[in-house]
């Protein structure tokens, strides 16, 4: 079976890929289909954007189609950046410049609790979408540490942890990480879809 994950960003399919390792799935990104539209992602949730991506990209394709949505939520901004996280700063999207225009905002804050949240949606042509979610909470950080991963991973520290994201290996990540927690849930939620025992 092939299942289309509707990403370009190497990152992230590296991350997926490590994750969602299940036999009889022949795992293919947009890079199979050059045609493929960028799909704009105006809604306002991180539910509404996976869902979209994922029935645009599937209609195009005719293939199940996996798409997600994540970010930052950060509490002491009312959740912020959330949909906004990739371009926090603005464009062009600069890692750099979120994080700091993040720790800018954070400057004079106590409460530096925050969350990742990722929204995973599964498109099976001819039926509605499906979603699940996966949430790890943690802290940010007074300054960057590390040189792993991406976006926030450099001033994120998980709860329960002293490094960061961007302080992991990738296994560490993903074990905790909120992709990692919202593949988790997608496999045991879909597996009997996605014909894997």
């Amino acid at each position: 079976m092939k299942l289309l994950i509707s990403t370009r960003n190497e990152h992230k399919l590296k991350e997926i890929r490590q994750i969602l390792s299940l036999p009889g799935i022949e795992i293919l990104d947009l890079s199979a289909f050059p045609q493929a539209p960028e799909v704009e992602e105006d809604a306002d949730t991180f539910e509404g954007n996976a869902i979209k991506k994922a029935m645009v990209l599937s209609e195009i394709t005719g293939l199940c189609t996996l798409a997600d949505d994540s970010g930052l939520e950060v509490d002491a901004l009312d959740g912020a950046p959330g949909v906004w996280s990739a371009r926090y700063a603005g464009e062009p999207v600069s890692h750099a410049a979120n994080n700091r225009k993040l720790l800018n905002a954070l400057s004079e804050e106590e409460d530096r609790g925050a969350q990742f949240r990722c929204v995973i949606a599964l498109v099976v042509p001819g039926e509605e979408p499906r979603t699940v979610a996966g949430i790890c909470r943690g802290r940010i950080s007074a300054v960057p540490h590390g040189e792993a991963g991406f976006g926030y991973d450099p001033v994120f520290i998980p709860d329960g942890e002293t490094r960061t994201f961007a302080q992991m290996t990738d296994d560490e990540k993903n074990a905790i990480s909120h992709r990692g927690r919202a593949i988790a849930a997608a496999h045991a939620a879909w597996a009997s879809i996605l014909s894997v025992g």
